[in-house]
């Protein structure tokens, strides 16, 4: 591809609209497309120049990829479930693994001695998350300062943790994927069906 210019507004809000384009083809699942017929779709919408592929073989391949997309998609997450679960089974036997009746594993790293959240509290906490192969996907010790937020206002498993944590307290928390972001995950660091992994130090009420 010969090399561009970028020096003009048109120039780079072209590109950028271009880029918008490739992360949502990438987000949307779609496998196996071709830069250069893509380009040329483009080029012709723009142009409005009539489809140089008949109407009805377009939509026809479309579909396929679409289902072939949804094939992959679906594989993808029943095995980041079934990862999951294995993982869980497994941690369960570790010792110092504590379970609660919904699914909730922790270990206690450090028991603190003050009061308990209620669901209306708001509370002030140190956390890092993590997928079960060890990602870190968020960190207010990587951000330097503690989150504050009500303690109904997060996943479930969260929820039910620091309504048993102490102030004080550091646990680390497995959480099953329904007890934490479900089928639809969050955003592009926390795949669907994902279990994950909290330690979590609960700091003060507010």
């Amino acid at each position: 591809m010969a090399k561009l210019s970028f020096d003009s507004i048109e120039a780079q809000a072209s590109y950028g609209v271009g880029l918008q384009i490739g992360q949502q083809l990438l987000e949307s699942g779609l496998q196996g497309l071709e830069p250069e017929a893509l380009l040329a779709g483009l080029c012709d919408a723009l142009e409005s120049q009539s489809p140089a592929v008949p109407v009805e073989t377009l939509h026809r391949a479309l579909r396929e990829m679409h289902e072939r997309a949804d094939s992959v998609r679906r594989e993808r997450q029943q095995a980041m479930a079934e990862d999951g679960q294995k993982f869980l089974a497994e941690n369960a036997q570790r010792d110092g693994i504590s379970t609660t009746e919904s699914g909730l594993q922790f270990s206690v790293l450090k028991q603190g001695d003050g009061a308990i959240p209620a669901h209306t509290d708001h509370v002030r906490v140190h956390y890092t998350g993590r997928l079960i192969d060890g990602t870190v996907f968020d960190s207010s010790i990587q951000r330097g300062e503690p989150a504050e937020f009500p303690v109904n206002g997060v996943i479930a498993g969260w929820i039910e943790a620091l309504t048993l944590m102490p102030v004080g307290s550091k646990w680390e928390l497995y959480i099953p994927h329904n007890l934490a972001y479900g089928e639809n995950g969050a955003g592009a660091s926390i795949p669907p069906y994902s279990a994950l992994i909290f330690e979590v130090e609960l700091l003060d009420i507010l």
